[in-house]
């Protein structure tokens, strides 16, 4: 017994300079983890802020910051499905595998909308468990830091108390900003997306998505995709939003035939960003919703 509970304690046990080494899959994951960690923890970011997180590979350099983890905080609900476990699998690092204190996946502390059906190709990029594009809804966001401070306080009990301070920190400044962010959107008549990317945030405002770029989730559009999209949506006022990886040639086909604005937004608040960096990408979001009235 004495042993176990040795090695569960090195397993749980801070970076040798004092700070929890903490990989984060995508951007977003590490401004939280960032938020939440503050100076006791230093974050590595697996995916790239301008590529799509559906469609990366396992790279070496991932393996080697996965190796060295204390905790892994990845959004989950598949959205990392393509490469992530492939990461895991090549870093060897039984702490941080799923079912362990060291691994947090963001989207199993919240409620997902759009839960259901099969993981059938045929219906595009379908996510049985729910849209796992949980990042640009910052109520959600702040719910997945109170929970992140807690797994972090089991796996470092003597920053316990900043961590706990952090999130709520982090929650305050999201409840703050909401009333601001509702009012601007207000009246707003709603978005052309490109992916289900943007949902929770525009669930969050009250504004309708109206349609998307994509005939179904993940694949390209076709030509007679866009004229009937442009056909249903003609005489109404709105706005086309799509992200850095994302194509603009469909976006400005929409916009170009309806009249609206297209407009190309980061879902990603940056490698190395805070939380004011993150709000800053959301006051973004909210002025571009703000166009389609």
């Amino acid at each position: 017994m004495r042993s176990v509970l040795l090695s569960l304690i090195l397993l749980a046990a801070p970076a040798a300079d004092g700070a929890l080494s903490v990989v984060a899959s995508t951007s977003n994951m590490g401004m939280l983890a960032r938020a939440v960690g503050g100076d006791a923890v230093k974050v590595t970011v697996l995916a790239p802020p301008d590529r799509d997180p559906h469609t990366l590979q396992a790279r070496p350099s991932m393996m080697l910051a996965l190796r060295g983890a204390d905790l892994l905080v990845a959004v989950g609900a598949e959205l990392e499905v393509g490469w992530l476990p492939a990461g895991l699998s090549g870093a060897s690092n039984p702490k941080i595998l799923p079912g362990q204190s060291g691994y947090f996946e963001a989207a199993a502390q919240i409620p997902l909308i759009e839960r259901g059906g099969g993981a059938d190709r045929s219906r595009g990029d379908v996510h049985p468990m729910g849209n796992p594009h949980v990042f640009l809804d910052p109520e959600r966001m702040a719910a997945i830091a109170r929970a992140l401070g807690g797994r972090l306080a089991l796996l470092d009990p003597a920053h316990a108390a900043a961590y706990t301070a952090n999130a709520e920190a982090f929650g305050k400044a999201v409840a703050e900003r909401i009333p601001k962010w509702k009012a601007q959107a207000a009246g707003a008549k709603g978005a052309v997306l490109y992916h289900k990317d943007a949902n929770y945030l525009f669930a969050l405002l009250g504004v309708p998505v109206l349609g998307y770029v994509e005939p179904l989730p993940g694949i390209p559009p076709t030509a007679q995709h866009l004229s009937d999209v442009v056909s249903r949506l003609a005489g109404t006022k709105g706005v086309v939003l799509f992200t850095d990886y994302q194509s603009s040639q469909g976006p400005a086909f929409i916009a170009g035939k309806l009249g609206w604005n297209a407009i190309r937004l980061p879902i990603e608040a940056g490698a190395t960003a805070d939380a004011g960096a993150y709000f800053r990408m959301i006051d973004r979001w909210v002025d571009a919703v703000a166009q389609g009235r």
